[in-house]
């Protein structure tokens, strides 16, 4: 029979064989651990019975701070103990939108592979490696059925997203892909405006071509 995870407090008071005072000293020995990369120490405190899916007062979850920090070993460890990849913390932040955040290219693979969710709502995947410019996961993103015009929360698109941060090399690829380069956002700005308020006039004038183009 599967192991339910949900374990009660007294469950976990067993599990852990220490007083009930321990018991939050454990909860947040798991989490700065995870936040601090330390791997076997996260690894020991769930195999004594403390919940995968354990998370901070944000719901940040603890494979959420592998997937981050790209601690390869810690993640693949709690995919094979059930941890939930489509989680999401206060935020909307889920464990592939902070792996797409960082860069962390093997563990957006892996996450993707193993059944995230690409267009999750609110800060996705995509927006996250737009804004932060890591141009091979935008390409790996899009290439798994990404959508390209959906708006961030402030009602940016990636393209928005890549014209106000000057990444040049995201923008090609988001235009190459078919993004739609006269939406507007709030205030009907396009990213070729968007690019102009930051500063990024080649990126404009490579935008206002593309846009006259279609």
């Amino acid at each position: 029979m599967k192991r339910n995870h949900a374990i009660s407090l007294l469950g976990l008071l067993l599990a852990l064989a220490v007083p009930g005072s321990a018991a939050g000293g454990a909860y947040e020995d798991i989490l700065v651990a995870a936040r601090e990369g330390r791997t076997e120490t996260v690894i020991d405190l769930v195999q004594r019975g403390l919940d995968p899916n354990t998370s901070d007062a944000m719901g940040t979850t603890i494979l959420m701070m592998a997937a981050g920090n790209g601690n390869e070993q810690l993640l693949e460890f709690l995919l094979r103990n059930n941890a939930n990849l489509l989680k999401q913390n206060r935020y909307g932040d889920t464990a592939l939108a902070m792996a797409a955040l960082n860069g962390h290219r093997s563990i957006v693979e892996r996450l993707v592979e193993s059944g995230a969710q690409i267009d999750s709502p609110g800060w996705n995947a995509l927006h996250y490696a737009v804004f932060s410019g890591h141009a091979e996961i935008v390409r790996y993103l899009i290439a798994k059925g990404a959508k390209l015009d959906t708006r961030a929360p402030n009602r940016h698109t990636a393209l928005m997203l890549a014209a106000r941060n000057g990444h040049r090399t995201v923008v090609k690829i988001l235009l190459d892909a078919g993004a739609d380069p006269n939406m507007g956002d709030l205030e009907g700005n396009t990213a070729i405006g968007i690019a102009l308020k930051a500063g990024n006039h080649e990126i404009a004038g490579f935008l206002r071509t593309s846009a006259t183009g279609r």
